[in-house]
């Protein structure tokens, strides 16, 4: 079979995208397979790093002030997409097209459609982005991650519900070995830090002043990765302080080896996509979670807070959180061991196990459709 997968803009959309093709992969040993993205974006950076075929097609994003300027710009933007992907599409004839949601999955999809090519969308979030409400109208299956954005797709043909999928190599790393790598000392309470694919200013913020605070504390060693759009200011921030980081905080603009910090780490802070959230849960992993409060329908808030109620998580909002609430919390983890175990389990209740298999029979299921 070959198979076409689209989803950008962020490691939101990017990495179910990704997950999605190891479970095809693994059910399907002879599958030829197609990432379609848009061109200087983060997928064209990080699809190929995986060895899975990539092209680009022009796109845009929708501004949800639907009369903005900058959408007629982006009118012709996805116009010329949906050519490109509608000429891919008869090029590459493949036998299901697969979106993940980010604007550009937008023409791949619909260009799938009106090429009689069947489709699925995978929605990550309980409040769907514009794109996926859209394309659910068009496409032959909606997997949904939670049961309540299911009303958003009333319209749909079929829905299914499948969870949030995560990366095979997230299992992939030993913990011991991933500390051992990652030069984390003895048994030293190891925190990665970091706000999704762009980053985030209220978490950055914090951090700096939590560096001010775990600087020389032998208990500790922090991992922040500030964001590529942020690292400069976040760096310029504090030389202006004058902050000389700590032989116990690393800082980096991206972190390309994920999984193994997350393996490695006792502790995640970072912002509630869904993605992280599922990621973290699926390792067991307690979390201090900073909502972004600009997402859509505020669905950031809706995911920590169904963390928070489980006991897995503790929430601060961006209004909230500060160097010191977080040390607090840190040194609260540290000493009382009960507490932390206690959120470990819940958090590994959390994880959704089966997804694989709901994923892999969905698209199954596709595949058997036939157009009249």
């Amino acid at each position: 079979m070959k198979y076409i997968l689209s989803g950008g803009g962020t490691g939101g959309h990017i990495s179910p995208a990704l997950a999605i093709i190891d479970i095809i992969r693994e059910y399907d040993g002879d599958a030829e397979i197609l990432y379609i993205g848009s061109k200087n974006s983060m997928e064209s950076e990080l699809v190929p790093k995986r060895n899975i075929r990539f092209k680009s097609v022009s796109t845009g994003y929708i501004n949800r002030k639907l009369y903005s300027p900058s959408n007629i710009k982006t009118l012709f933007n996805n116009i010329a997409g949906l050519i490109q992907s509608m000429a891919l599409m008869k090029k590459e004839k493949p036998d299901i097209v697969i979106g993940t949601g980010g604007f550009v999955s937008g023409p791949v999809v619909l260009g799938a459609r009106l090429c009689k090519i069947r489709t699925m969308i995978h929605e990550q979030n309980v409040y769907p982005g514009i794109t996926n409400k859209l394309l659910g109208r068009i496409s032959d299956v909606v997997m949904l991650s939670f049961e309540e954005s299911g009303k958003y797709f009333a319209k749909s043909k079929e829905r299914v519900l499948v969870g949030n999928p995560v990366r095979k190599d997230l299992f992939d790393f030993d913990r011991e070995e991933s500390r051992k790598e990652m030069d984390i000392e003895g048994d030293r309470f190891f925190i990665y830090s970091f706000g999704g694919s762009g980053g985030q200013l209220s978490l950055n913020n914090a951090v700096m002043e939590l560096i001010d605070l775990i600087g020389g504390d032998e208990r500790i060693q922090l991992l922040h990765v500030t964001g590529k759009r942020l690292h400069e200011r976040f760096l310029k921030e504090l030389e202006d302080k004058g902050t000389v980081l700590p032989d116990n905080v690393a800082v980096q603009d991206y972190m390309f080896e994920a999984p193994k910090a997350l393996n490695a780490c006792d502790l995640v802070l970072g912002s509630s996509g869904a993605i992280t959230i599922a990621e973290i849960t699926s390792l067991g992993l307690p979390s201090v979670l900073i909502p972004k409060a600009y997402t859509a329908e505020n669905h950031q808030e809706k995911n920590a807070r169904s963390v928070e109620k489980s006991g897995a998580a503790y929430v601060l909002t961006e209004d909230e959180v500060t160097g010191e609430k977080l040390y607090d919390i840190i040194n609260e983890l540290i000493e009382k061991k009960d507490v932390y175990e206690k959120m470990r389990s819940e958090s590994l209740k959390l994880s959704n196990s089966d997804y694989s298999k709901k994923i892999n029979d969905a698209i199954g299921k596709v595949l058997e459709i036939k157009y009249e």
